[in-house]
């Protein structure tokens, strides 16, 4: 190698280290930053296209990950009788949401979604799944001494 090829490489070498160095820290990822500190981070960080997707919910039926990541979708909601398919199970939920999940995880901020369902009075949309009905599931919340 000759003096000027030594001397290129530790230029690069040197810019390569100040980028890392001076790498932006993302106060809103850190949950060592008061919680007030870590909102403001992210909403001066957030375009208004984003601000937007994130106040809206749209129905499972409507949403891929795709589309979550595409529009910055915050929240998706599983509408009454919305299912990932006839006789859903568990992992088949599990795997539609982390689905939607990973899209959102994709964006530029890496905002994970919220995802809602429409199960007032018991969810029944699992298949095979125990339901409690609703009284009895509110009386199980509380310690009644007779």
């Amino acid at each position: 190698m000759t003096k000027v090829s030594i001397f290129l490489v530790g230029l690069m070498l040197l810019q390569c280290w100040v980028v890392i160095t001076n790498a932006e820290h993302l106060k809103y990822k850190d949950p060592k930053q008061p919680l007030n500190t870590r909102i403001k981070d992210l909403l001066n960080r957030m375009t208004l296209e984003e601000k937007i997707g994130q106040m809206v919910q749209i129905d499972r039926s409507v949403a891929s990950a795709d589309v979550v990541k595409k529009y910055f979708i915050g929240s998706l909601l599983s509408g009454g009788g919305s299912v990932p398919k006839p006789q859903a199970s568990a992992q088949d939920w599990v795997d539609m949401v982390n689905s939607f999940q990973k899209g959102a995880l994709a964006t530029r901020l890496g905002i994970p979604i919220i995802y809602g369902i429409d199960a007032v009075h018991g969810n029944n949309n699992v298949y095979k799944a125990t339901i409690f009905p609703h009284n009895v599931g509110l009386g199980a919340t509380r310690y009644v001494c007779i």
